[in-house]
C-alpha cells in the first residue's frame, strides 16, 4: 500500500500533500486540547507498533505482497487524532530512513493510512460497538473496524493509480506514470487486500486490542505509568519481524525499474526521469550484514527513531508550557 515517488504525478502528490496539512494542524490541536501530558508516550508506542507491523510482510493472490498497518488498532486506543499523528510519523520514518513509500508520494500515503483509515475504522467500531455490548461483541466490531478501514485504504490507493494513465500521457499518448487504469488497478488491489491482508489487519486489531485491554488498559485510558506490557509487546514484534522476510513478490504497485520493464516493456517517461531518493537504509537492509540481521536492526533503528521524535516534541511542549 505504500506508493512510491513517480507512480503518482507531482501535481497529483501536491494535491494530497496540500489535503493533508489542515488534518495534521486539525490532529495536533486536538491532541494538544485532549491527551494529558503523561499519555503522551502513548503515541510513541503506537507509533511504533505501526511501524513494526507493516514490516510483517504477507504473500497475497496473484504473487505479490501487502502487509497490515495498524491505523485502526491505534485510533481505537488513542482516538483518531492522534492515530493520524502516529501513523504519519511512521510512514515519515519508513520513508526517509528506509525507502519504504516515496518522498513526493508522502502525503498520498498519509491520507490512504493516517487520515481514511483510522477515521473510518474508528467510526466503525464506535457505530458497530452500540450493537455488540459485551466484550466478545468488542472484539468482533473491532475486527470489522480493522478490515474494512484497510479495505478503504486501498480503495484509495487503487483509485490513486488508476487516474494516471487518464490524466497524464506523453506526446505518442503512453502513460507518465503508473500505466494501469482503474480497470486493473481496482481489482488489483482489492482482491488480495479483501481477502488476505484484510482478514489479517482485522485479526491485528482485535487481538492486540485484547491484549491491551487484558494487561494494560489503564495505561491507554487512565494515562498510568505501567507501560512493561506495550513494551513487551513492542520487543516481540522487533524479535519476530524477520518473518515478514518470508512472503516472496513484491507488492503490487511498488516494483522497481527493471520489474516494470519486465511487466510492460518499458519505463514510463515520468517514472524513469522522476526522483531518485537513497535512503540511509533501503528495504530494511545494512550493508554487510545477514537480510534478517539487518531487518531486526532496522526495526530497532526505526522505532528508537519514532520514540526519539516524540520525546523531542514532548519537550519542545514542555518548554512552551512553561
Amino acid at each position: 500500500m505504500h506508493i512510491p515517488d513517480n507512480y503518482l504525478s507531482p501535481s497529483t502528490c501536491a494535491v494530497f500533500g496540500a489535503a493533508m496539512i489542515p488534518a495534521w494542524r486539525r490532529a495536533v490541536k486536538k491532541i494538544k486540547d485532549e491527551i494529558p501530558r503523561k499519555k503522551m508516550p502513548m503515541l510513541g508506542i503506537g507509533a511504533a507498533f505501526s511501524f513494526l507491523i507493516m514490516m510483517f510482510n504477507l504473500p497475497l493472490p496473484g504473487g505479490t505482497t501487502g502487509h497490515a498497518v495498524g491505523a485502526v488498532l491505534v485510533a481505537i486506543l488513542l482516538g483518531p487524532y492522534s492515530a493520524c499523528i502516529a501513523v504519519t510519523a511512521a510512514l515519515l520514518v519508513q520513508a526517509l530512513f528506509f525507502g519504504d513509500g516515496g518522498i513526493l508520494a508522502f502525503g498520498a500515503n498519509c491520507f490512504n493510512m493516517a487520515f481514511i483509515m483510522p477515521f473510518s475504522g474508528y467510526y466503525i467500531f464506535s457505530i458497530l460497538k452500540k450493537y455488540f455490548k459485551n466484550e466478545k461483541g468488542e472484539y468482533i466490531a473491532s475486527f470489522i473496524a480493522g478490515y474494512i478501514g484497510l479495505n478503504i485504504a486501498a480503495f484509495f490507493a487503487a483509485v490513486e493509480f488508476g487516474i494516471q494513465p487518464a490524466l497524464f500521457k506523453d506526446a505518442a499518448g503512453l502513460p507518465l506514470y503508473c500505466p494501469y487504469p482503474l480497470s486493473v488497478s481496482i481489482p488489483a488491489m482489492m482482491i488480495p487486500h479483501l481477502l488476505v491482508a484484510g482478514v489479517v489487519e482485522g485479526l491485528v486489531t482485535s487481538l492486540v486490542y485484547a491484549y491491551v485491554k487484558k494487561v494494560s488498559l489503564d495505561t491507554v485510558y487512565e494515562g498510568s505509568v505501567s507501560y512493561k506490557p506495550l513494551y513487551i509487546l513492542i520487543a516481540t514484534m522487533v524479535i519476530l519481524c524477520p518473518l515478514g522476510l518470508l512472503a516472496q513478490g513484491t507488492a503490487w504497485g511498488e516494483w522497481g525499474a527493471e520489474e516494470v520493464v519486465s511487466l510492460l516493456g518499458y519505463v514510463p517517461k515520468g517514472m524513469e526521469k522522476g526522483i531518485s531518493f537513497n535512503s540511509l537504509m533501503p528495504d530494511y537492509t545494512v550493508s554487510g550484514l545477514s537480510e534478517t540481521l539487518g531487518y531486526i536492526i532496522s526495526a530497532v533503528a526505526g522505532i528508537a527513531i519514532i520514540f526519539l521524535i516524540f520525546k523531542l516534541v514532548n519537550m519542545k511542549s514542555l518548554k512552551h508550557e512553561k
